[in-house]
């Protein structure tokens, strides 16, 4: 928005539609509200994971509510590579030059490449800084790929934990289920986590290795699209052969008891 006169911007956290990377789209209008195309389209400054999804996302928008500016007129700045590679939630890296324009009077827009910036996505330490800088942070309404998974899971949504990526190595992949699923069982507690979409194979494989027959597996990817999908079964019923996602579309994996 246009600098307010005397007084600071806002940060505002802008979902995105969860369809970054996959082959189809859903219409934007049908995963983020009214009032989240407007306020984007009325934000110039920007603090981004990538510029050019940034760009794409934002020329998305113009196509429903007119942008208050041009997009090479848009300043867009990218994290560093080391905070959204690593994750910026525990890291020393001081984000409040990033927030220049806020304190000019100029609302800043904090995104991310699909889904609610900070969550399970960089940005953290944007929001962290805004607060410390005395700015209003402002979270708008969108899609949250962890509690659509979540809600649709059948697991327990009372009480729950994120627990991020899991090892690469199988081995340690399988040290690490097996900690997530004596957690699952013994506190009730949901784990969910996510996974590249291309080690989508080698993750159902090591969890049909790894975990109890009786443990239920949610997998739930595509979320949003019209070729979603949202399995919720026990091991042993995955084990008679039921598919998993490809190698393509984001997943979210929950298990619990």
């Amino acid at each position: 928005m246009n600098a307010h006169q005397n007084t600071k911007g806002c940060l505002y956290l802008v979902p995105t539609p969860l369809d970054f990377g996959c082959v189809e789209q859903a219409p934007i209008t049908h995963v983020l509200p009214e009032a989240t195309l407007a306020t984007a389209a009325n934000i110039q400054h920007w603090v981004c994971e990538n510029a050019k999804t940034t760009r794409a996302f934002l020329k998305r928008v113009g196509e429903t509510h007119p942008l208050i500016a041009p997009l090479p007129e848009q300043s867009i700045t990218e994290l560093p590579r080391h905070v959204h590679k690593k994750g910026d939630h525990q890291s020393g890296f001081d984000a409040k030059p990033l927030l220049t324009a806020a304190l000019q009077g100029y609302d800043v827009g904090l995104i991310s490449e699909a889904g609610m910036p900070a969550v399970a996505d960089p940005g953290s330490s944007v929001v962290r800084a805004a607060h410390d800088l005395g700015l209003k942070v402002v979270p708008l309404v969108g899609p949250v790929s962890l509690l659509l998974a979540l809600a649709g899971s059948g697991l327990n949504g009372q009480n729950f934990a994120f627990v991020g990526y899991l090892p690469q190595d199988a081995a340690e992949r399988a040290t690490r289920l097996k900690q997530l699923e004596s957690l699952a069982h013994k506190t009730g507690q949901t784990q969910l986590w996510i996974e590249t979409p291309y080690r989508n194979a080698a993750m159902l494989s090591g969890l049909l290795q790894s975990l109890q027959a009786h443990t239920r597996l949610a997998i739930s990817s595509g979320l949003t699209l019209p070729s979603a999908s949202i399995q919720s079964h026990s091991v042993a019923q995955w084990k008679k052969g039921l598919k998993g996602p490809d190698g393509h579309t984001p997943a979210v994996y929950a298990i619990g008891p």
